[in-house]
């Protein structure tokens, strides 16, 4: 079995939780999870157990307290694995352990995390990655999980995804490029210019990523944060199911979220020639936000 991510003796329980849930191993995968058939590309979810089969020759299960079993076909892109383990069976994984994933990216200032969100392409990666310039580090790329057990705040949990930039991103950033990711996907790996943050921090702001001509940040409405919280990204959806949340709780943690966390909408330009101006934009937006 390959080790867990991280050292369980030297993490935040969560983080420790997380190391031992993600511990694989190679071998079969049965066509089906507890009498649910999973062919083709599909998954299936039950209230301890995962499975993920796609049609490029990779299927992984997964089962509480037993970790994740790996099947790859001969034929198969190595490049691919790691894709589908830290994306959606990560984010089962922490559904299915009371963690919540969110579509978000993040970077860390003063002891707190400022995340951002918006569909695939809105830029969440690259602005976390531009923010480097300004000696804020990387926090999470893609994949923000959420401890929601304290009363008083919401934990944030180091991202376990490397930061992935198209060939404009990595211009516009300054971030260092490493390997290619995959022949399919037009992203590199790369070093985030200020490094990263490994430890588990409160979540201090959620902005939602929006074009526009100028640069501003505006307040949420109640309405619009339960939207964002409850959009249609498959980790919103795996985290209701997992936890068996008919629509009306799965409205009520979202509502309830919403009003714990404070959002706002982030405009800036979308002009690569401009891409700076949003950066220390935000950068000033940060500076701003300190939590008691």
């Amino acid at each position: 079995m390959a080790p867990p991510m991280g050292d369980p003796h030297s993490l935040h329980p969560a983080q420790a939780l997380m190391a031992r849930e993600t511990a694989w191993r190679r071998g079969t995968v049965p066509p089906d999870l507890d009498g649910i058939p999973v062919s083709g590309w599909g998954w299936a979810i039950t209230r301890d157990a995962f499975l993920l089969r796609t049609d490029s020759g990779y299927a992984y299960l997964y089962r509480r307290g037993e970790g994740v079993t790996i099947e790859r076909a001969d034929d198969a892109d190595p490049q691919e694995e790691p894709l589908w383990f830290n994306g959606s069976v990560y984010a089962a994984i922490a559904s299915l352990n009371g963690l919540m994933p969110i579509h978000a990216s993040a970077i860390a200032h003063a002891g707190q995390v400022h995340a951002f969100t918006g569909p695939s392409g809105a830029g969440k990666s690259t602005l976390a990655a531009g923010l480097g310039a300004h000696g804020l580090p990387l926090f999470a790329d893609d994949t923000l999980l959420l401890d929601l057990s304290d009363p008083d705040r919401i934990l944030c949990l180091p991202g376990h995804k490397r930061l992935k930039l198209t060939e404009e991103a990595l211009d516009l950033t300054g971030s260092a490029r490493e390997e290619e990711v995959g022949a399919q996907t037009g992203k590199h790996y790369a070093a985030p210019p200020a490094g990263h943050v490994r430890e588990v921090l409160p979540l201090a702001r959620l902005s939602v990523l929006s074009a526009g001509d100028q640069c501003r940040c505006e307040p949420l409405g109640a309405g619009e944060r339960i939207a964002l919280l409850g959009d249609d990204h498959y980790t919103a959806d795996l985290f209701a199911l997992a936890r068996g949340l008919d629509r009306p709780a799965r409205f009520a943690l979202f509502a309830g979220l919403a009003a714990r966390i404070p959002m706002e909408r982030f405009t800036r330009p979308r002009d690569p020639a401009r891409f700076m101006e949003g950066v220390a934009a935000m950068s000033r937006r940060i500076a701003q936000d300190i939590l008691p």
